[in-house]
């Protein structure tokens, strides 16, 4: 086991993305935040109260999506769904996903999917706080990055959140 970001880098990077949105999306009125259930919620909360902080006058679109039976392998496991909150249209905006561990793809792909039943958005970035760089089976990169790590297949990262986990870190397993 290997602590990748410590409670302390864990929180300087959610702050770093947050200010890297806002320099990209600085009136963030035709930019939404949706966050992938159900572990990537944790880091748009953050990134969200940041951005609420760095922008106090800005009412920032934010909801929340669930891609179960948009993946390929619901087939393969037992997937418990979570619940989908986007209570605005996402019609002509700028969509920025967030999701803590980006691997193969194969969950933006799904989120991609899913996201086609709120509308057709202008553009879509991805915010990620984990990139396991050598894993993707898809082309997908992100346009805002916390760390780039190099793993094997046989590694796992594992991100803490204290309101699920009671801990705050990011961690490399062996299995």
């Amino acid at each position: 086991m290997k602590t990748i970001l410590s409670k302390e880098q864990l929180a300087l990077t959610i702050k770093r993305l947050a200010h890297q949105i806002l320099e990209n999306h600085h009136r963030l009125e035709d930019t939404v935040i949706i966050g992938l259930q159900p572990r990537g919620i944790f880091l748009s909360d953050r990134i969200v109260k940041e951005l609420e902080k760095l922008a106090p006058s800005t009412a920032i679109q934010y909801g929340k999506l669930d891609i179960t039976f948009y993946r390929d392998d619901v087939r393969k496991s037992l997937h418990i769904a979570s619940n989908t909150d986007i209570p605005f249209s996402i019609e002509n905006k700028q969509v920025i996903l967030v999701d803590d561990v980006l691997y193969t793809g194969r969950t933006i792909r799904a989120a991609l999917d899913a996201l086609l039943d709120y509308g057709r958005p202008s553009k879509v970035a991805l915010c990620v706080l984990v990139d396991r760089r050598f894993s993707r089976e898809l082309p997908i990169q992100p346009d805002y990055l916390g760390k780039a790590i190099d793993t094997i297949y046989s590694q796992r990262v594992t991100v803490l959140w204290k309101e699920n986990d009671d801990s705050e870190q990011v961690m490399l397993l062996d299995n």
